[in-house]
Parts: structure tokens; C-alpha cells; sequence
């Protein structure tokens, strides 16, 4: 893994059950922060440019390294918060490690 640069997170959720959504949501922050996570933004409606759009929320999250999200990520408080992401919602998540490629 590389601290050399910030890592974006993007999330997008769909919920199947709200209520264990809610416990998720309240859970979140706490834990994202302590781990050095900046919440940038989120939509719950956002602008598709091509294929189908899934319902739910797209959230964007910034790290300083992959290092530092990994953390967040793995964290046991993470991980034992995650199961009820895992039971109420289906979820695609990747993130982004590179910058724009230099110019020579």
C-alpha cells in the first residue's frame, strides 16, 4: 500500500431494509472520522451519463493514503458496523488510489 497521495471512496447504496440502513447511518461518522475520513459528498439522485441507474445514494469519501482507508476499512468497529450495511442494503464500493497521469 502507498501513502504517497489521497484515496477517493465511492459508495453507492441501495436499501432493502431502512431500519438496519438507519443503524448503519448513525454508526458512521464517529467511526469515519476517527480514522481520518473526510465525507465530500453524497446524492441521492445523481446525473447518469450511460447505462442504468440503480435507487439509492452515491457517497463520495477522501482519505490522506490508502493506507489510512484501509485502516478505517478493516477496523473492527468498521467491520462489526458493516454487517448491518451488509443486511440492509446492497452495495458497490470502489475507490480510487491515482491522480490525473502527468504531462511529459
Amino acid at each position: 500500500m502507498s501513502d504517497a497521495q489521497p484515496v477517493r471512496f465511492i459508495a453507492h447504496f441501495t436499501v432493502d431494509d431502512p431500519e438496519r440502513y438507519r443503524v448503519y447511518e448513525k454508526g458512521f461518522f464517529p467511526i469515519l472520522r476517527a480514522h481520518g475520513g473526510r465525507f465530500l459528498t453524497y446524492d441521492d439522485a445523481p446525473v447518469v451519463l450511460e447505462g442504468a441507474r440503480a435507487d439509492g445514494r452515491t457517497v463520495m469519501i477522501e482519505f490522506d493514503s490508502e493506507d489510512a482507508l484501509m485502516g478505517w476499512w478493516e477496523s473492527p468497529e468498521y467491520r462489526a458496523l458493516a454487517e448491518h450495511r451488509h443486511a440492509g442494503t446492497t452495495t458497490h464500493a470502489v475507490y480510487f488510489l491515482h491522480g490525473p497521469p502527468t504531462r511529459g
